[in-house]
């Protein structure tokens, strides 16, 4: 059992009694450079830094301390996007025991005068900054843990960059110390120097006039992709995403990514998704990063492969989007890999396709839609409908087994 106990700004005077119990008799202590030096040297209990970089070397230096007393400290509370997160990952929740203090993140709602209700948390240690922009939205109120003393100014900038200039910033430094501090301003004129090396930057979202907000639901403007013609259009993609329906912590194939629209508006539902877009074409697959980091969603892994060969490496999914290049061999291989209860969506545009897609549906039900959209274009000094490619699309959810009955019948 590893215990990690939750160090408030204040050092170890803010911790109880049995949590003071329980660092004085162990045999190993684990934490950062700050924590560690809190610690007066004594025999018996060694004091070891965190590896760098941490999750790639952690389980070595566990299996190291494997068998006695180890204690781990952490900021505030752990499990807010600290290594007791990664500690129950790593060992499973039966082996580490968690005894958190009060977070940033409660200091900082108190300093804001902020309810838990009307605000969120958006983590940016360790991550790339453009994930804050899927967050972004009118009145939205955000807390973001950041790392680098030159995060608001980044921060500023991005916002500046999506229309929100007009934002307002407050960076609390040091919070729940004596030397805690303030700074407020606005993201368009954002002036001030480095942040204090704690700190975190709350954000009240206000939009630039004229500008247009991103929304969450699916079927963003196809102008809003880089591509080269590969897209599934903004309707067609909408129906596609309402089959898809994407759910947190979902795993996402989308294959023969094209532009990537589909599997980005998937990942964009929610933070704890993985999507996995396969574009065998290398420029495609760059247009699809570009597209995946400005939309908000940099964790969408681009794989450079074909969508036959991609199949066999990806990680299980529970949603897979065939857009382009549909066949029965990899229909046959996507609804293999599917998990159970899990949704494939596949498009196609030529009768062969069409033959492919009847056939998938006579083996495993869903359902069969053609779905045609005409949009009003002017002709001369007149308008008329102009039709696009007529897309067959076919949806199936795979059924889940059910469970077997182990129990006796019943006898009168």
């Amino acid at each position: 059992m590893i215990e990690v106990i939750g160090v408030a700004a204040e050092g170890l005077v803010s911790l109880t009694p049995e949590a003071r119990a329980v660092l004085d008799d162990a045999e190993v202590v684990l934490g950062g450079a700050r924590h560690l030096a809190m610690l007066e040297p004594r025999p018996g209990r060694e004091r070891i830094p965190w590896p760098s970089p941490l999750r790639a070397n952690l389980p070595a230096v566990l299996a190291m301390v494997a068998g006695r007393r180890v204690v781990v400290l952490a900021s505030g509370d752990p499990l807010v996007s600290g290594v007791g997160s990664t500690l129950v990952d790593l060992l499973g929740a039966d082996a580490v025991t968690i005894r958190p203090a009060v977070s940033s993140v409660s200091l900082a709602r108190a300093e804001m005068r902020w309810g838990a209700e009307e605000s969120e948390v958006v983590t940016l240690v360790g991550r790339h900054f453009d994930g804050l922009r899927r967050h972004l939205s009118p009145a939205a109120r955000l807390i973001t843990l950041t790392h680098g003393e030159d995060s608001p100014s980044r921060i500023a900038a991005l916002l500046a960059e999506e229309g929100y200039a007009a934002s307002r910033l407050t960076v609390l430094g040091d919070l729940g110390t004596p030397t805690q501090s303030r700074t407020d301003g606005i993201a368009g004129s954002w002036e001030h120097g480095a942040a204090p090396r704690l700190h975190l930057v709350c954000i009240e979202c206000v939009p630039d006039p004229g500008s247009v907000a991103r929304s969450l639901a699916p079927g963003l403007d196809d102008s809003t992709f880089d591509h080269d013609g590969q897209l599934t259009k903004r309707i067609i993609r909408a129906a596609a995403l309402a089959h898809l329906a994407p759910q947190p912590g979902d795993v996402m194939w989308d294959l023969g990514a094209g532009a990537g629209s589909v599997g980005i508006e998937f990942a964009r539902q929610h933070p704890r998704i993985r999507v996995y877009a396969v574009e065998r074409d290398q420029l495609r697959a760059k247009r699809i990063r570009t597209n995946a980091d400005r939309l908000g969603v940099p964790t969408l892994e681009v794989v450079v492969a074909s969508a036959a060969d991609a199949t066999g490496i990806l990680p299980a999914p529970d949603a897979i989007f065939i857009g382009g290049g549909a066949n029965g061999s990899l229909i046959r291989s996507a609804w293999s890999v599917l998990r159970p209860g899990g949704r494939l969506v596949v498009h196609g545009v030529t009768v062969e396709t069409e033959m492919t897609i009847l056939a998938a549906h006579r083996l495993h039900g869903g359902v069969v839609s053609r779905i045609a959209v005409e949009d009003l274009e002017p002709i001369g000094s007149f308008t008329g409908w102009k039709p696009s490619r007529t897309i067959t699309q076919w949806a199936a959810t795979k059924p889940r087994p059910h469970p077997i009955s182990t129990s006796e019948p019943e006898t009168t």
